[in-house]
């Protein structure tokens, strides 16, 4: 069966120069590298080599640059590792309402403890409204934590001018940009960013690897205690192999980024006019200009999303959930009710996300094929059935209605 993988927000294939360089570190140099004998020092040097990779993909100084296990890891220790060792200086934090759950749940735990968290709003294309960023702002406020660019809709904010308000008033502005990094060009040098997180999975590098940028004279209390690694910011023995794979995955990203940047997003363009042009009440979630190339979001009306999915993976196209409903949940996600998409429709919501690895070939499979699962689902709709007999869209429960979601998605690209 033929097989077309659109999930590369939550994990992407591994490039072959990446594995191949970790290769070496798994059984002749498998040195600890804080040993002060020879085969350690080889994974030292290995280890900063790869931490001056990172480095280059956003313009920051190497010692900058601290390895963690993952992305969620970096975001907890940027955003609970300021807050504890800087509590002195205000217990107030802001975070956009769309932020990924490393971000939203590490700040529900700091309001256990005291602090005290707003949660900016952003427009119905996922856009943070900088008036309210500006209006949250209070002397108690000792940071802001916002995405570079959204998983679920591919909104990239318009970080500089995000920072340029949060830096008027010295507060620290910490960035998620797990899907934004070696996609689009990220300078924390021009704009004025003091914590970055980084991921190797979604950039063609190992998973259980990560990186947290920290500028120079930020303090951050560690989250994992132990030893003297990583500045003494995040203790524990070095996955050398995966650090090794993450330093070449940044160097692959920096050197192809322009020439993956023309491909992916004439793919992701020839997807997203394909299916609009194939399937009626399809409608495009997030914005058409500033938009990562590699995101597509559809909210399909009158489909329910589990089976959507079903079917999809039984012709081999595996996508994921713009939804909770792929986990039997009758609740759309997070961001979905923040750009005020309709609880029924957005329970028909569908993500692609592009890779460099994805072809033509495969995205004329997902444009021949999908309509059919779509047409198939709706014929077997008491919701649909409804609308052809009718014209009118049954509302979907307290407060909600099919005929408003219209005015507060993207419809055309």
């Amino acid at each position: 069966m033929k097989q077309v993988y659109l999930d590369n927000q939550s994990n992407t294939k591994m490039d072959d120069m990446v594995f191949d360089a970790m290769v070496p570190y798994f059984k002749q140099y498998y040195g600890n590298p804080q040993s002060i004998y020879s085969l350690g020092q080889i994974s030292k040097d290995a280890i900063e080599e790869a931490r001056i990779s990172v480095s280059k993909l956003i313009n920051s100084k190497p010692e900058e640059i601290i390895f963690t296990s993952c992305g969620s890891e970096s975001n907890n220790l940027a955003i609970k590792g300021y807050a504890y060792g800087n509590s002195k200086k205000g217990k107030h934090i802001i975070v956009s309402a769309i932020e990924h759950f490393s971000v939203l749940n590490a700040v529900k735990s700091l309001e256990k403890d005291g602090f005290e968290v707003t949660y900016v709003p952003v427009d119905n294309k996922g856009f943070v409204v900088l008036d309210e960023l500006k209006k949250s702002i209070r002397q108690d406020t000792i940071l802001v934590s916002i995405q570079y660019a959204n998983t679920e809709i591919g909104t990239v904010q318009n970080i500089d001018e995000i920072s340029k308000t949060v830096k008027e008033k010295n507060i620290v502005l910490h960035v998620d940009a797990v899907v934004a990094a070696g996609v689009i060009p990220i300078d924390v040098v021009k704009s004025n960013i003091d914590m970055l997180t980084i991921s190797s999975s979604v950039i063609y590098g190992p998973k259980g690897v990560a990186a947290l940028y920290v500028k120079k004279g930020i303090y951050l209390k560690p989250q994992i205690e132990g030893g003297v690694q990583e500045f003494n910011k995040r203790a524990g023995t070095e996955n050398v192999p995966a650090i090794v794979g993450f330093g070449v995955a940044c160097s692959r990203a920096l050197s192809q980024m322009q020439q993956n940047y023309e491909k992916i997003i004439k793919l992701r363009d020839k997807l997203i006019n394909g299916l609009q042009k194939n399937i009626e009440y399809i409608y495009l979630n997030g914005p058409t200009q500033n938009r990562l190339p590699t995101n597509v979001n559809f909210s399909i009306e009158f489909v329910e999303g589990e089976s959507l999915f079903l079917l999809l993976d039984a012709k081999g196209i595996m996508a994921s959930s713009g939804s909770a409903c792929a986990n039997k949940s009758l609740k759309i996600s997070h961001v979905l009710t923040a750009i005020n998409v309709d609880v029924a429709v957005g329970q028909g919501s569908i993500v692609f996300t592009l890779s460099k690895y994805n072809t033509e070939e495969e995205i004329d499979y997902v444009i021949n094929e999908f309509p059919a699962i779509v047409k198939r689902l709706r014929m077997m709709s008491p919701l649909y059935d409804h609308f052809k007999s009718t014209g009118e869209r049954m509302k979907a429960g307290p407060g909600t209605d099919y005929e408003h979601h219209h005015d507060n998605v993207e419809c055309t690209m």
